[in-house]
């Protein structure tokens, strides 16, 4: 894919850097610089490891 220079700055992207495409709850087309999916699981382990602070850091 092609972008102008105006739309990787927009995107806070550079060249070579990897895009995410998600569809909208409208149907339309999303461009991201972050895995979504990767983001998702990453806020739900952050929210684990908040839980079991006390139990991690013991078998740490």
């Amino acid at each position: 894919m092609t972008l102008t220079t105006e739309m990787l700055t927009l995107l806070d992207a550079k060249e070579g850097d990897t895009l995410f495409v998600v569809r909208t709850d409208d149907g339309g087309l999303k461009l991201m610089t972050e895995d979504p999916a990767l983001k998702q699981a990453l806020a739900a382990a952050e929210i684990v490891m908040d839980e079991n602070r006390d139990l991690l850091q013991a078998l740490a």
